[in-house]
């Protein structure tokens, strides 16, 4: 009745001219519905997915009718198919996303602390003795940090993907834009440093422009999202349906493996290894992950193919913090996340509503969010000017509570050697020590000995979990498997 109330108010509105005659293609129908999606074991994910999907329904339905009747209701309905569409490109669209990932705000306060923002600490607490002046300066550091991350968002009018229709990702491309944007940061990191910022009085660096390319919307770009559908197809990844962090985080694996193979002599457009850190038997049998070091070095080698005993490494960490929440226990380890110089930040939101986190501040989630609507951009090397490429900047900081997101997660990291390895398995060592028996992940140097550790630790109990871990449904519930909440992942 909400989004009934809230479309009639549009069409109300937007109705009222009788110029309109624009009309709104079936195909870009989200099919998050879609039989046969891996992604169909996300509960949660199913409620704004019908949600979204109401808004469409009657456009849906023409493409059942007869010839006549399709001129019948088209005549009808353009207005509405109109407002449809405004919704979709428009400010109302931005609205009600913010309504689904909750209230997001843009205040930021010295009171709260200094805040970390992948791997670096901007001190923006009131210091007496300068006057306010550190955390003015300190506030200016961060915004430019953060407004030099790139924002990969929604488009509109890129050329279709695949065998479909679709022109744009609106509305389900969330997670895959949100993983777009942890890569580019890896990208950024490993070619120009984590000082970089975005110049705006100077020509643009070759290297980030270079790195710009690789995230175009069309199949000549390497890490588009043409060719991540491509790729992930093997893990349920289909055109108009919305994807989970595990899925996201196996179909770069696998698009970085067909590249590197298709570019068998020159550089590969992703010039390191990626890892993708998981349970006991992949995960097939639950548990904390493990950053297994035997694990690391293997894929350093078959990335050099046997060249050189360590490369540059990218991790990806999917994980599922408890059921409808984030359980408590685990906020503080997560929070820590941000402060490792290895931290590429977190894929992750609300249900079926992904973004970008890169920051933290106490309880603060700072994020880019992907669900601008925004229209398709040619980026090539003759691009020069600093505002040519605004549209992959943000300067507005919104923040959500770090409790708030979905449980359903992604951290990335990025090591430029191995010694940067070897400190990220020490922090995140401490880390798991720190974690009374719940860690986020473990380090192991083996998998036997991770095994073994399992079975000494655990108990018999391969999930990971303690006994109360998910706010009490497993005391409500006693058929629950926790074994198969890992199997989310």
């Amino acid at each position: 009745m909400v989004l009934k109330g809230f479309c009639e108010r549009i069409v109300a509105s937007k109705c009222s001219s009788k110029s309109s005659t624009e009309t709104v293609d079936n195909t870009q129908v989200p099919a998050y519905s879609k039989a046969g999606s891996s992604d169909s074991k996300f509960p949660k994910a199913s409620l704004w997915s019908s949600i979204f999907t109401s808004g469409f329904s009657v456009v849906e339905t023409y493409s059942e009718s007869s010839t006549s009747e399709k001129k019948t209701v088209n005549s009808r309905s353009s207005g509405w198919a109109a407002a449809v569409r405004k919704v979709v490109s428009g400010g109302s669209m931005r609205r009600f996303h913010e309504r689904v990932l909750g209230s997001s705000r843009t205040d930021i306060s010295s009171s709260d602390g200094d805040i970390w923002l992948l791997g670096v600490c901007h001190k923006i607490s009131q210091n007496e003795s300068t006057g306010g002046v550190d955390t003015i300066n300190g506030l200016a550091a961060f915004e430019q940090d953060f407004s030099s991350k790139i924002l990969v968002t929604y488009r509109k009018g890129f050329d279709a993907i695949g065998d479909s229709k679709y022109t744009s990702d609106v509305n389900w491309g969330c997670m895959l834009r949100s993983s777009q944007m942890l890569v580019a940061q890896a990208l950024l990191f490993h070619r120009l440093g984590r000082s970089w910022r975005k110049t705006v009085d100077k020509p643009l660096d070759k290297e980030y422009i270079d790195i710009l390319q690789l995230f175009g919307d069309s199949e000549a770009s390497a890490f588009s999202i043409h060719n991540l559908l491509q790729a992930g197809k093997g893990y349920g990844l289909a055109v108009g349906s919305w994807v989970g962090p595990y899925a996201m985080c196996r179909t770069w694996e696998v698009l970085a493996r067909n590249l590197r193979e298709k570019n068998d002599l020159g550089e590969p457009p992703l010039p390191m290894a990626i890892y993708v850190v998981s349970g006991d038997e992949d995960g097939e049998r639950g548990g904390a992950p493990v950053v297994c070091i035997e694990d690391a070095s293997k894929r350093c080698s078959e990335f050099s193919r046997g060249q050189a005993a360590w490369t540059p490494l990218l991790l990806l960490v999917p994980l599922v913090l408890g059921l409808d929440k984030v359980n408590p226990r685990y906020i503080p380890l997560l929070h820590s996340t941000f402060k490792f110089p290895q931290s590429l930040g977190v894929m992750g939101g609300k249900p079926g509503a992904s973004t970008y986190i890169i920051g933290v501040q106490n309880e603060k989630a700072f994020y880019l969010d992907p669900h601008d609507v925004q229209p398709v951009v040619n980026i090539n090397g003759e691009t020069q000017e600093p505002n040519s490429t605004s549209s992959y900047h943000c300067s507005v900081m919104r923040h959500i509570p770090l409790d708030s997101i979905d449980p359903s997660l992604a951290i990335g990291f990025y090591c430029r050697n191995k010694d940067d390895f070897d400190d990220f398995c020490s922090q995140a060592s401490k880390l798991a020590e720190e974690s009374n028996g719940a860690p986020l992940f473990t380090v192991a140097e083996s998998r036997s000995f991770s095994k073994q550790v399992t079975s000494n630790d655990v108990s018999g109990d391969n999930t990971g979990f303690q006994e109360d871990d998910f706010l009490g449904t497993a005391h409500a519930n006693d058929s629950v498997n926790h074994e198969d909440d890992w199997q989310l992942l």
